[in-house]
């Protein structure tokens, strides 16, 4: 078998031990190798380094198994180049399963190039992720203790969510804190209604009309202090991620950043984080927060996925492969990114509740013989496919419009509604058509 790589590693890293496995080939066309055991610690991990750097070991392959691999790629990557590859694509043969036996083989399918490497976010880009992952989780927190909010007030018969459609609004909270107090008559509470919600003010009052207990308020009063913090936090998270992709921004002061900036590459340099959050603004159903989380994940510079189609692929959104006897079977989508999945379902949802869209025509035509769920996905899919191509022209999104399929099959369109008057009047159907005076 060809060896494409000279002096390579491997490493089967767990929570407290890394198996190495450094393995070259000598000056007689021999492959030697050499395996050692080293601690997780960031001293050990040195020790690691130390040692393969002194078989001038230059790829390392290693298993992306959970978070235990980030610490050895933190410490590696500036000295290494370090490919994080899929378990799944490496599989031992059966019966042979040792710590030491996995690093031996992720040598040897190195030293043959037999493995794809992943796609790993340089440090500011991991930075950002990790910020807009995290906030992810607070907003879900959030929306749990809103429904536990609504779970007390079913429980002291308040109806409130029956006649305003969001109960943490402006006259909602003010409602609630009015419950915590304990002092307020239905009729004062529905007072304090603004906007168009006065005009179910008789509503509000039998809907405030309740039991409302000390346990109730005191449980309301803890609720609406939790969700108050994680506005706060929220807000603060944003906040840094915002003043990061404005850092990421700026043009670099070094050399070492020059060849990023002003790559000779094929396809010209990348946008700027900034203005890439710019560019996908534009696409419905995609505001500044949705985007900075996006890019969080795939980063601005397209090269990395040669087309839209790797793209779509790694984030998840790729139809299955399943074919056996020339025939194609139904198969799952295939497993990615799943941040980037549930932030484009989410925009997906958003999209397709905006008129007058090319994204809400499609999905009125998949949905009756897809279903929703999978009709939601083939649009996270096209809209993921157009931010590849946004990026990588740097031009903004281009309306197609919701007459988009109406008008590319004018002719078949005419011709169907002709045979369906047909049926009807039971005779001949001539159309004629006037140019619009328009």
């Amino acid at each position: 078998m060809r060896i494409i790589y000279q002096r390579v590693a491997g490493l089967d890293v767990h929570k407290k031990t890394v198996v190495a496995t450094r393995m070259w080939v000598d000056e007689e066309d021999r492959v030697q190798w050499e395996t050692k055991t080293f601690g997780t610690m960031t001293k050990e991990l040195l020790s690691l380094s130390d040692w393969l750097s002194e078989r001038g070991c230059i790829q390392v392959a290693t298993e992306s198994t959970g978070e235990y691999w980030k610490p050895v790629y933190n410490v590696l990557e500036e000295q290494f180049d370090v490919w994080v590859v899929n378990a799944k694509h490496i599989k031992h043969v059966p019966g042979r399963k040792t710590d030491v036996k996995d690093a031996e083989w992720l040598a040897e399918v190195m030293l043959h190039g037999m493995v794809k490497k992943s796609f790993v976010p340089d440090k500011p880009q991991r930075a950002v992720r990790d910020l807009t992952r995290y906030r992810a989780k607070m907003v879900e927190e959030r929306t749990r203790i809103v429904n536990r909010v609504q779970k007390v007030l079913e429980g002291a018969n308040i109806k409130l969510s029956s006649v305003a459609s969001d109960v943490m609004g402006v006259s909602g909270r003010a409602m609630l804190a009015a419950i915590c107090e304990g002092q307020a008559t239905p009729k004062t509470m529905a007072e304090l209604a603004k906007g168009r919600l006065r005009n179910k003010i008789p509503l509000l009052e039998d809907a405030l009309t309740s039991l409302v207990e000390s346990h109730h308020r005191f449980l309301l009063a803890k609720q609406l202090a939790h969700i108050d913090f994680l506005d706060e936090q929220i807000a603060d998270i944003s906040a840094e991620i915002a003043r990061l992709f404005e850092e990421m921004s700026d043009p670099p002061h070094d050399s070492d950043t020059d060849e990023q900036q002003h790559p000779e590459e094929e396809g010209g340099a990348a946008p700027t984080w900034t203005a890439a959050v710019e560019l996908m603004d534009t696409i419905p159903g995609i505001n500044e927060t949705s985007a900075r989380s996006i890019l969080a994940e795939i980063g601005v510079d397209m090269r990395q996925f040669p087309t839209a189609n790797h793209l779509t692929a790694w984030g998840g959104l790729a139809p299955g492969n399943r074919q056996s006897g020339g025939k194609r079977y139904k198969a799952r989508t295939r497993k990615g990114n799943r941040s980037l999945t549930s932030i484009m379902v989410q925009a997906a949802w958003s999209a397709v509740r905006t008129k007058g869209t090319f994204y809400k025509a499609r999905y009125s035509r998949l949905v009756v013989r897809r279903g929703k769920k999978r009709a939601i996905v083939a649009i996270a899919r096209s809209m993921l496919v157009s931010i590849w191509h946004i990026l990588t022209s740097q031009q903004p999104y281009q309306e197609l419009g919701d007459d988009f399929f109406d008008k590319r099959k004018t002719e078949s369109q005419i011709t169907y509604h002709t045979h369906k008057l047909e049926k009807i009047t039971g005779g001949s159907v001539k159309i004629i058509l006037e140019p619009s005076t328009a």
